[in-house]
C-alpha cells in the first residue's frame, strides 16, 4: 500500500464524531423548515462540521418528514372539503 493511500485511510477513519448539540435542536413544522434544516446540514458537511453518516441519516430522514408532511397536508384539506359538501 502507498504512503497516500495509507494516510488516506488513516485520515478517513478519523472522521468528524461531533454530537450534535441538543440545545440547537431544531422545531420542524412544515416544509419550509424541512428546506432550512437541509440547507445547514450541507453547509455544515461542506464546512467539515457535520459527520456525513449524521449529515446521510438527516437527509433519509427528511425524505420520510417531506413525505409525512405531504399526507398531513392531504388529510387537512380533505377534511375541509367534507366539510364544505356535507354542508349543502
Amino acid at each position: 500500500m502507498s504512503e497516500q493511500k495509507r494516510l488516506a485511510t488513516q485520515k478517513g477513519g478519523k472522521a468528524i464524531r461531533k454530537a450534535a448539540d441538543p440545545l440547537s435542536s431544531l422545531e420542524i413544522n412544515d416544509t419550509k423548515d424541512v428546506v432550512k434544516l437541509l440547507s445547514t446540514t450541507i453547509n455544515e458537511v461542506r464546512l467539515g462540521t457535520a459527520e456525513i453518516r449524521v449529515a446521510n441519516c438527516i437527509g433519509y430522514l427528511s425524505g420520510h418528514l417531506l413525505k409525512a408532511l405531504e399526507v398531513a397536508n392531504l388529510e387537512e384539506r380533505i377534511t375541509q372539503i367534507e366539510k364544505i359538501i356535507l354542508k349543502t
